[in-house]
């Protein structure tokens, strides 16, 4: 079982009030309309409490992986219901965040049926490591895409099944790493942050429980 080190309350909420002077701090600091930087706070703030709570709840390996396989579904069933109940079409960069959940889905499922050891589970930390990393390196590109004042991306570009038809894949996902208009729509917000901010909470902590599962035993 792993143990955490627990934490005072007059500790934790000396550490809660430094977080909100900070945010009035960064705030004042960058002007009337700091979008990036409030985004970002948020994002990080979100990172360290679901991450942290997901530490705290972690189940046994096999449950904890079956679990993360099922999160894994819920999300991409949520994608496909945004797009197709509320009709918003996923740009390229979301679609290569959900190719990111999905082999993390992967990793979690085939990590559950083989119910592994500790050097097991090390493989399958690192294999998650990529995965939800190189997911979490494009949500955190999204976010910056769509903190960008008006105008300053580019228009709307060609969709990926066409790209993907007739181009290079690396021009492919050069061009869908550059972003374009549609990716610069932030669509659904949930306490004000929108999807690719979620998907980068999202696979931090998925990075941080695969780390943690490597010593619960």
């Amino acid at each position: 079982m792993t143990r955490y080190a627990t934490i005072p309350w007059p500790l934790a909420g000396i550490f809660i009030a430094i977080a909100l002077v900070a945010q009035d701090v960064l705030l004042a600091a960058f002007g009337a309309n700091p979008a990036l930087v409030q985004t970002t706070y948020r994002m990080l703030v979100w990172t360290i409490g679901i991450s942290s709570l997901v530490l705290l709840l972690l189940p046994p390996r096999r449950a904890a992986y079956l679990l993360g396989f099922v999160v894994c579904a819920g999300l991409i069933g949520w994608a496909l219901w945004l797009q197709y109940g509320l009709e918003l079409d996923p740009c390229p960069l979301c679609v290569f965040q959900r190719i990111g959940v999905i082999a993390t889905g992967i990793v979690f499922l085939v990590a559950a049926i083989h119910n592994p050891g500790r050097t097991g589970a090390a493989f399958y930390a690192a294999l998650t490591i990529i995965a939800s990393g190189i997911g979490a390196a494009i949500a955190a590109w999204h976010v910056w895409i769509q903190a960008q004042p008006k105008g300053s991306v580019a228009a709307c570009g060609m969709g990926l099944d066409y790209m993907l038809e007739t181009l290079p894949l690396t021009e492919v996902i050069g061009r869908v790493l550059r972003g374009s208009g549609e990716c610069a729509e932030q669509g659904w917000l949930f306490l004000g942050l929108a999807i690719p901010s979620w998907t980068f909470v999202f696979f931090v902590a998925m990075i941080a429980a695969a780390m943690a599962l490597v010593r619960r035993d």
